[in-house]
């Protein structure tokens, strides 16, 4: 059995003496298998690279779209609650802008809303609206806690800002910001600082409630409206970013604005006005947000432009709006008709 297994082991041995060996490759093979590599590798790369461009950009478009939806879904859910909505003429005597003979109020005490010398941004959608505050009255019958909802008069402005420089925060294109002030919720019993207001719903500082009676119409009264005091505290809230900030001088890239036609039932007005006084701001002459009033219907049409190059380009000057690049410019309008009533005697 011994001799066996050391036959088996010695022919073994000799036969992987004699096994040739295995040589490498040679230079040309190497660099032939590189050359088609290559070949292969190049093409594909630049395939991927072009693919993962293309999902970036349908992404910024995507998101685009979806944000400007979105915005112009929350503010029309806030002009449902309009009672009043300013005009061209309206807005230019809130900022201070239009004649006395039109506003003779505004045109004595100066701008009604923040930021009055600010030269980065412009109200283009301001109106009072009749809010709802929830749980907030007690009532006296049993049981004691239980409490009662109310409704409050409430000021809000919707501004288009463009930053003159670079921001940190925000991008090149322009943004829309939300602003409100609005009215406390009385208590005669109250001990609040404020004056006789519920604990914890005093007015927001500046606030002051439009006046109805006296002579005249309703219109000249709401123009008339002055703030209570020369300052506000409540600041803006951006509500989406990504907003074009093509301007009306930039012809023929931006295309027309135009309001819906005049007929015997809507008489619309265009906000921010196209006057020379207006114009002197940079920030008045943008596209990408902008609003036409029927004061008489409490109805607004609002347009938004965004710009989905803003996401992908840092430089400012290929973020401009060109008819060869209108997909990057998702658009959207909605037309609301206030729900709010203006009580009057």
């Amino acid at each position: 059995m011994i001799r066996t297994l050391k036959f088996l082991l010695s022919n073994q041995l000799k036969r992987s003496k004699g096994i040739q060996q295995v040589d490498g490759f040679t230079l040309i093979e190497l660099l032939v298998a590189m050359i088609m590599a290559f070949l292969i590798i190049t093409p594909l790369l630049g395939f991927m690279i072009n693919i993962l461009n293309t999902d970036r950009q349908e992404q910024a478009k995507a998101n685009s779209e979806q944000e400007i939806q979105a915005a112009l879904d929350y503010i029309a859910r806030d002009l449902q609650q309009a009672i009043y909505i300013y005009d061209a003429t309206g807005v230019g005597c809130l900022t201070g802008t239009a004649d006395t003979i039109t506003c003779p109020n505004a045109g004595t005490t100066g701008n009604q809303l923040p930021s009055p010398t600010a030269t980065d941004r412009v109200p283009i959608l301001v109106f009072w609206k009749r809010e709802l505050v929830s749980q907030t009255i007690t009532i006296t019958t049993t049981p004691s806690t239980q409490k009662d909802d109310t409704y409050v008069y409430s000021l809000v402005a919707y501004y288009l800002i463009k930053d003159a420089t670079s921001s940190a925060t925000w991008s090149n294109a322009a943004r829309i910001a939300r602003w409100q002030i609005r009215d406390g919720v009385p208590d005669p019993s109250s001990t609040e600082t404020c004056g006789k207001y519920l604990t914890g719903q005093c007015p927001s500082p500046g606030f002051a409630l439009f006046k109805l009676d006296g002579i005249g119409t309703i219109t000249q009264k709401m123009n008339a409206w002055t703030k209570a005091t020369a300052s506000y505290t409540a600041d803006t809230t951006v509500l989406v970013d990504f907003i074009d900030q093509t301007k009306t001088d930039d012809v023929p890239e931006t295309p027309s604005i135009t309001c819906p036609p005049n007929s015997a039932n809507n008489t619309w007005s265009k906000v921010p006005p196209n006057t020379a006084t207006f114009n002197t701001r940079d920030t008045y002459k943008m596209t990408g947000f902008y609003s036409c009033i029927d004061r008489v219907n409490t109805t607004a049409q609002v347009f938004l432009r965004g710009n989905a190059l803003a996401r992908i380009e840092t430089d400012s000057n290929r973020i401009k709006y060109a008819d060869s690049k209108k997909t990057y410019f998702p658009t959207a309008s909605i037309r609301v008709q206030g729900r709010g009533y203006l009580f009057t005697k």
